[in-house]
């Protein structure tokens, strides 16, 4: 929602301004350089990027008119944690494994379900209690860069998207550029027309480097980095899902294992104490949670 009320900024000022110093918006409607501009934009993407960065903006386009993960959803898998600490504190490791067959159908996992809609999220951490339960054995120092790996993949993955959109926002002015050129040679077609004519091609192949300057600055560097910016608080949500996994994988106190976890989260969307103290306290009171 605020994206499109960014969007509607930019587009309504430069449309008012325009306005206000007397243009008429028929000139602007150029469908032919909206063709150029974007075309070319396009196929350079395309060309420029491997099929799995395409794929994953398109996933990563509806991002822009959804918020970030909020407070609750952190607040949901320190929930989530603290019952997970308590089962494996209680019964070990291999109590876990019941949780892991079908994670939705789950009696913990299937609670949090804005958890598990996050395939990445969900995949991270079950893939992760599989191997606690397996048996094999880690260091602890072992078990943190193994988790920081796949961390630092997982958000390489994500950023690249973003990045492509860069590079196509850099394109786009020269795009324009190139659109601008394009009508100078119509132009120059038409150069023993009526003046009025020649004005009317003139103002068009304007409207190219017009188009490109706006929808560089204007659109897509700022759709970049609306996503980059998810894309870190993606990562900030997973490291907190990291500390969860390191606490039951050492046995640590849920109470205190959750209370780090949520000292690790940025101050924007980090859960209160007492918030998370009530939120145990539901669990043990429903019978979630005991210990």
């Amino acid at each position: 929602m605020v994206a499109i009320i960014g969007f509607v900024i930019v587009l309504g000022s430069v449309l008012v301004g325009f306005a206000m110093a007397g243009g008429k918006f028929g000139v602007l409607v150029q469908p032919a350089e909206f063709v150029v501009i974007g075309g070319a934009a396009i196929g350079a993407l395309v060309v420029g990027q491997p099929l799995p960065v395409l794929r994953d903006l398109s996933k990563q386009i509806p991002w822009l008119f959804t918020g970030s993960k909020a407070p609750r959803d952190y607040l949901e898998v320190l929930q989530m944690g603290f019952e997970l600490l308590t089962v494996a504190r209680r019964e070990g490791l291999v109590a876990l494994e019941q949780h892991l067959e079908d994670p939705r159908k789950s009696p913990i996992l299937s609670k949090y379900a804005r958890f598990t809609a996050d395939h990445r999220a969900l995949i991270f951490l079950t893939d992760t209690l599989e191997l606690f339960t397996s048996g094999v054995k880690l260091g602890e120092h072992e078990l943190a860069e193994l988790l920081d790996a796949d961390l630092e993949i997982q958000k390489e993955e994500e950023a690249r998207p973003a990045r492509a959109l860069v590079i196509m926002g850099d394109a786009l002015p020269g795009l324009g550029i190139v659109a601008a050129v394009l009508g100078i040679v119509v132009t120059m077609g038409h150069i023993d027309g009526p003046p009025s004519e020649i004005g009317k091609h003139v103002g068009a192949a304007l409207v190219g480097t017009f188009l490109g300057v706006l929808l560089s600055y204007g659109i897509v560097q700022p759709m970049a980095g609306n996503i980059a910016a998810k894309v870190e608080d993606r990562v900030a949500y997973m490291a907190a899902i990291k500390e969860v996994l390191i606490s039951i994988y050492k046995g640590a106190n849920p109470t205190v294992a959750v209370e780090l976890a949520r000292r690790s989260l940025p101050a924007d969307v980090r859960p209160t104490s007492a918030e998370l103290a009530e939120a145990c306290r539901s669990l043990r009171a429903a019978g979630g949670a005991n210990g």
